[in-house]
Protein backbone atom coordinates (compact mmCIF):
# COMPACT_ATOMS: atom_id res chain seq x y z
CA UNK A 1 0.00 0.00 0.00
CA UNK A 2 1.48 3.66 -0.74
CA UNK A 3 1.88 6.21 1.44
CA UNK A 4 -1.31 8.18 -0.19
CA UNK A 5 -3.44 5.04 0.17
CA UNK A 6 -2.57 4.91 3.85
CA UNK A 7 -3.37 8.00 4.29
CA UNK A 8 -6.51 8.24 3.05
CA UNK A 9 -7.40 4.99 4.56
CA UNK A 10 -6.58 6.35 7.72
CA UNK A 11 -8.73 9.71 6.90
CA UNK A 12 -11.66 7.84 5.68
CA UNK A 13 -11.74 5.72 8.99
CA UNK A 14 -11.40 9.01 11.03
CA UNK A 15 -14.57 10.32 9.33
CA UNK A 16 -16.23 7.07 9.54
CA UNK A 17 -15.90 6.66 13.14
CA UNK A 18 -16.55 10.40 13.76
CA UNK A 19 -19.77 10.86 11.46
CA UNK A 20 -21.00 7.08 10.50
CA UNK A 21 -20.58 5.77 7.07
CA UNK A 22 -23.42 8.02 5.67
CA UNK A 23 -21.30 10.89 6.43
CA UNK A 24 -18.30 9.88 4.35
CA UNK A 25 -18.24 12.08 1.39
CA UNK A 26 -15.64 11.84 -1.13
CA UNK A 27 -15.36 15.74 -0.85
CA UNK A 28 -15.20 15.33 3.15
CA UNK A 29 -12.50 12.78 3.10
CA UNK A 30 -10.26 14.58 0.45
CA UNK A 31 -10.53 17.69 3.03
CA UNK A 32 -9.79 15.48 6.01
CA UNK A 33 -6.83 13.56 4.10
CA UNK A 34 -5.73 17.03 2.32
CA UNK A 35 -5.88 15.52 -0.63
CA UNK A 36 -7.68 15.88 -3.94
CA UNK A 37 -11.01 13.91 -4.93
CA UNK A 38 -9.62 12.86 -7.71
CA UNK A 39 -6.40 11.02 -6.05
CA UNK A 40 -9.25 9.01 -4.07
CA UNK A 41 -11.11 7.70 -6.90
CA UNK A 42 -7.40 7.01 -8.56
CA UNK A 43 -6.50 5.19 -5.65
CA UNK A 44 -10.01 3.48 -4.94
CA UNK A 45 -12.12 4.06 -8.21
CA UNK A 46 -15.40 4.66 -5.94
CA UNK A 47 -16.83 4.83 -2.83
CA UNK A 48 -17.81 1.07 -3.08
CA UNK A 49 -14.05 0.14 -3.22
CA UNK A 50 -13.01 2.84 -1.28
CA UNK A 51 -15.46 1.12 1.79
CA UNK A 52 -14.31 -2.46 1.23
CA UNK A 53 -10.76 -1.12 1.50
CA UNK A 54 -11.33 0.87 4.54
CA UNK A 55 -12.99 -2.01 6.12
CA UNK A 56 -10.00 -4.10 5.25
CA UNK A 57 -7.63 -1.26 6.69
CA UNK A 58 -9.72 -1.65 9.89
CA UNK A 59 -9.71 -5.07 10.27
CA UNK A 60 -5.72 -4.80 10.04
CA UNK A 61 -5.36 -2.31 12.03
CA UNK A 62 -7.22 -4.62 14.84
CA UNK A 63 -4.78 -6.94 14.24
CA UNK A 64 -1.53 -5.02 14.96
CA UNK A 65 -2.98 -4.34 18.45
CA UNK A 66 -4.33 -7.47 19.12
CA UNK A 67 -1.71 -9.89 17.97
CA UNK A 68 0.04 -9.36 21.09
CA UNK A 69 -1.99 -12.08 22.48
CA UNK A 70 -1.31 -14.40 19.35
CA UNK A 71 2.13 -13.77 19.57
CA UNK A 72 2.96 -14.52 23.83
CA UNK A 73 3.46 -18.41 25.07
CA UNK A 74 1.61 -19.65 27.61
CA UNK A 75 -1.39 -20.07 29.22
CA UNK A 76 -4.12 -20.53 26.26
CA UNK A 77 -6.30 -19.16 28.39
CA UNK A 78 -5.04 -15.84 29.71
CA UNK A 79 -3.89 -15.24 26.10
CA UNK A 80 -7.72 -15.72 25.15
CA UNK A 81 -8.63 -13.24 27.59
CA UNK A 82 -6.36 -10.89 26.64
CA UNK A 83 -6.77 -11.01 22.90
CA UNK A 84 -10.81 -10.41 23.68
CA UNK A 85 -10.14 -7.61 26.10
CA UNK A 86 -7.84 -5.80 23.53
CA UNK A 87 -10.88 -4.69 21.97
CA UNK A 88 -12.30 -3.47 24.79
CA UNK A 89 -9.72 -0.42 25.58
CA UNK A 90 -10.42 3.11 26.30
CA UNK A 91 -7.85 3.90 23.95
CA UNK A 92 -8.33 6.34 20.78
CA UNK A 93 -7.34 4.42 18.70
CA UNK A 94 -9.62 1.00 19.36
CA UNK A 95 -12.22 3.62 20.23
CA UNK A 96 -11.96 4.75 16.49
CA UNK A 97 -11.27 1.51 14.92
CA UNK A 98 -14.31 -0.14 16.70
CA UNK A 99 -16.33 2.82 16.23
CA UNK A 100 -15.65 2.39 12.03
CA UNK A 101 -15.98 -1.61 12.48
CA UNK A 102 -19.94 -1.24 13.77
CA UNK A 103 -20.35 1.21 10.98
CA UNK A 104 -18.78 -0.64 8.50
CA UNK A 105 -20.44 -3.64 9.81
CA UNK A 106 -24.08 -2.40 9.96
CA UNK A 107 -23.78 -0.95 6.60
CA UNK A 108 -22.93 -4.43 5.32
CA UNK A 109 -26.65 -5.39 5.86
CA UNK A 110 -27.43 -3.07 3.64
CA UNK A 111 -24.56 -2.95 1.16
CA UNK A 112 -23.74 -6.30 -0.44
CA UNK A 113 -19.96 -5.03 -1.36
CA UNK A 114 -19.16 -4.90 1.59
CA UNK A 115 -20.62 -8.47 2.92
CA UNK A 116 -17.58 -10.60 1.49
CA UNK A 117 -14.71 -8.54 3.04
CA UNK A 118 -16.99 -8.07 5.92
CA UNK A 119 -16.73 -12.05 6.09
CA UNK A 120 -13.38 -12.55 5.63
CA UNK A 121 -12.33 -10.04 8.19
CA UNK A 122 -14.67 -11.55 10.88
CA UNK A 123 -13.29 -15.71 10.26
CA UNK A 124 -9.64 -14.32 10.75
CA UNK A 125 -10.70 -12.61 13.99
CA UNK A 126 -12.71 -16.06 14.62
CA UNK A 127 -9.50 -18.45 13.30
CA UNK A 128 -7.46 -16.19 15.77
CA UNK A 129 -9.26 -17.00 18.99
CA UNK A 130 -10.39 -20.80 17.68
CA UNK A 131 -6.44 -21.32 17.20
CA UNK A 132 -6.05 -19.95 21.02
CA UNK A 133 -9.36 -22.05 22.17
CA UNK A 134 -8.00 -25.38 20.46
CA UNK A 135 -4.61 -25.10 22.42
CA UNK A 136 -6.99 -24.90 25.31
CA UNK A 137 -8.87 -27.79 24.75
CA UNK A 138 -5.57 -29.63 24.09
CA UNK A 139 -4.63 -28.63 27.57
CA UNK A 140 -7.84 -29.80 29.41
CA UNK A 141 -8.81 -26.20 29.89
CA UNK A 142 -12.27 -26.44 28.24
CA UNK A 143 -14.50 -29.35 28.11
CA UNK A 144 -14.72 -32.28 25.90
CA UNK A 145 -17.94 -31.19 25.26
CA UNK A 146 -17.24 -27.52 23.69
CA UNK A 147 -17.47 -27.10 20.22
CA UNK A 148 -14.15 -25.30 19.60
CA UNK A 149 -15.91 -22.47 16.53
CA UNK A 150 -19.23 -22.20 18.55
CA UNK A 151 -17.07 -20.42 21.48
CA UNK A 152 -15.13 -18.47 19.26
CA UNK A 153 -18.38 -17.34 17.29
CA UNK A 154 -20.04 -16.58 20.76
CA UNK A 155 -16.92 -14.60 22.27
CA UNK A 156 -16.62 -12.48 19.05
CA UNK A 157 -20.27 -11.81 18.77
CA UNK A 158 -20.17 -10.81 22.36
CA UNK A 159 -17.22 -8.34 22.12
CA UNK A 160 -19.05 -6.64 19.22
CA UNK A 161 -22.04 -6.22 21.03
CA UNK A 162 -20.11 -5.10 24.30
CA UNK A 163 -18.14 -2.70 22.54
CA UNK A 164 -21.21 -1.29 20.63
CA UNK A 165 -23.11 -0.97 23.64
CA UNK A 166 -19.83 0.74 25.55
CA UNK A 167 -19.19 3.36 22.82
CA UNK A 168 -22.93 4.58 22.60
CA UNK A 169 -22.68 4.58 26.18
CA UNK A 170 -25.52 2.06 27.04
CA UNK A 171 -22.65 0.33 29.42
CA UNK A 172 -19.70 1.06 31.26
CA UNK A 173 -15.93 -0.23 29.72
CA UNK A 174 -16.36 -1.83 33.41
CA UNK A 175 -19.52 -3.24 32.74
CA UNK A 176 -18.32 -4.68 29.50
CA UNK A 177 -15.22 -6.18 30.68
CA UNK A 178 -16.96 -8.17 33.75
CA UNK A 179 -19.54 -9.27 31.33
CA UNK A 180 -16.99 -9.97 28.61
CA UNK A 181 -14.89 -12.12 31.76
CA UNK A 182 -17.93 -13.94 32.97
CA UNK A 183 -18.91 -15.02 29.50
CA UNK A 184 -15.25 -16.60 29.60
CA UNK A 185 -15.96 -18.18 32.60
CA UNK A 186 -19.17 -19.79 31.80
CA UNK A 187 -17.26 -20.97 28.23
CA UNK A 188 -13.89 -22.36 29.92
CA UNK A 189 -16.26 -23.69 33.34
CA UNK A 190 -18.78 -25.88 31.20
CA UNK A 191 -18.95 -29.21 32.79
Amino acid sequence: MSDRQQLILEAALRVIARDGVRGLRVEKLAAEAKVSTSLIYYHFENRAGLMRRTLEFVSQRAGRYTSEALELGGDARARIELLLSLELQDSPAVRENSSAWGELRATATFDPDLREPLQAATREWVDDLLALIDEAHAAGLVSAKVVPLDVAERLTSLVEGLSERWLSGTITLERARHLLAGAIDVEFDRP
